[in-house]
């Protein structure tokens, strides 16, 4: 912390400013945690897309790499040459931005994940020199809620467990990402297990509607770094088969929202709307609705006027369990598996690569069947969620801030 009787200075960290809403939700939570907790707080971020950041909340942010702040090269050649080149530059550049913080904030997010397409050298690097950097610099670390899986790949593990190991206060979304990193070689004995930090998002209220009316969220699958040969395969595998739910959907008399998570996602929804214009004109028009969010709670509010969500992206489905809405989960993840679980759905999920869409027309018959007793399950498992959340706010106020309510804090340490 800087000196005494000054503003702490707090950066938020991580893939934030690309339009991934699930991301964006994490951070929602965690600003508001920082605002209202401590209001002197100087706030600005170290993002992957700081222009867009800056846009979106009016916050100062700052490029998390050199590639990132002075864009690719004209050709290939030069492109390759600037990516190495800024990997070394990095590991002056990053200790020169995190020495001016006290604290650098993770909120949630995948970020020791592996469940989707991605390269050591990029994003896990970054996240370990920030890590080194503010060790080096005596600035505070936060893992908060975050996502793990085990790493197959060395260098991967090496990078994820050594950014985690130098963090001040480590806590995950649920008891896998913790056990993920166990195995990976990292002592989390004293790390803690937290509902994901959108849980803590206010709820928009339930609006009307007549018409039964169906959240389908998509996303742009393309399988993990195994699957690279396959990508496009599995992407078209994907996309057809939930075209042909939609269908089902549609012929069923149900009106369909499409959500997304992410920008690169729209393609799947293109994919959805064209093929309903197409073999369904007279239906398409009035049945399906799709309109674009910015935030988390954007999708919310968009959520909040459906009766069952069908999803696919991790955070389409924590946002329909938070509104308490009866969910089926299309999992790509494990993450996404063990969220079912504790919400008592998990007879109600599909792996995403084994989609098979006649069995998920019997899963969403049984679920609208049961509606009326799985949404006061869900609330109460909400509530507790929430109460989690509080407690661990006071845990964070303490271990970053130096700050604490005695009282809540000594019930946390009581559970």
């Amino acid at each position: 912390m800087g000196s005494p009787g000054t503003p702490a200075r707090v950066a938020f960290f991580g893939l934030l400013g690309s339009g991934n809403l699930g991301n964006h939700g994490s951070l929602d939570a965690m600003l508001a945690f920082v605002r209202n907790r401590h209001p002197e707080a100087e706030i600005s971020c170290i993002c992957s897309g700081p222009d867009e950041f800056e846009r979106q909340y009016g916050v100062p942010a700052v490029a998390m790499t050199w590639y990132q702040e002075h864009g690719p090269g004209r050709v290939r050649v030069d492109d390759v040459a600037r990516k190495m080149f800024g990997k070394v530059a990095d590991l002056a550049r990053m200790p020169l931005v995190v020495r001016g913080y006290d604290v650098v904030i993770v909120p949630g997010m995948g970020v020791l994940e592996t469940t989707l397409e991605l390269r050591p050298w990029g994003f896990p690097y970054a996240l370990f020199l920030m890590s080194l950097s503010a060790r080096m610099t005596g600035a505070k670390v936060a893992f908060v809620n975050v996502g793990a899986n085990v790493a197959r790949e060395r260098t991967l593990r090496w990078l994820f467990t050594g950014a985690a190991r130098l963090a001040t206060y480590r806590s995950y979304r649920d008891a896998y990402s913790r056990d993920a990193m166990r195995q990976m070689g990292l002592d989390t004995s004293r790390d803690e297990v937290r509902p994901d930090l959108a849980f803590a998002l206010p709820a928009p209220a339930p609006v009307e509607h007549r018409q039964r009316t169906v959240g389908l969220g998509v996303m742009a699958y393309r399988g993990t770094n195994a699957d690279r040969d396959r990508a496009d395969e599995i992407y078209a595998t994907y996309t057809a088969k939930i075209v042909e739910f939609a269908r089902w959907l549609v012929d069923g008399g149900y009106r369909i929202r499409l959500v997304t998570g992410d920008p690169s996602d729209l393609s799947v929804v293109e994919a959805v709307s064209d093929d309903l214009r197409r073999t369904r004109p007279e239906l398409a028009g009035k049945q399906l609705i799709s309109e674009p969010a910015e935030s988390l709670g954007e999708l919310m509010t968009q959520l909040a006027g459906v009766d069952l969500v069908v999803a696919s992206r991790y955070h389409n489905v924590v946002s329909a369990l938070k509104l308490s809405k009866p969910t089926i989960s299309i999992s790509y993840g494990t993450k996404s598996d063990a969220l079912m679980e504790q919400m008592r759905l998990a007879e109600f999920r599909q792996p995403i690569q084994d989609l098979d869409v006649p069995r998920l027309i019997e899963q969403f018959r049984a679920l609208e069947a049961r509606a009326s007793s799985v949404v006061p399950a869900l609330r109460a498992k909400n509530a507790e969620y929430l109460e989690s959340l509080e407690q661990q706010y006071d845990v964070l106020s303490a271990a970053l801030f130096g700050t604490e309510n005695l009282s809540r804090v000594a019930l946390d340490q009581g559970d």
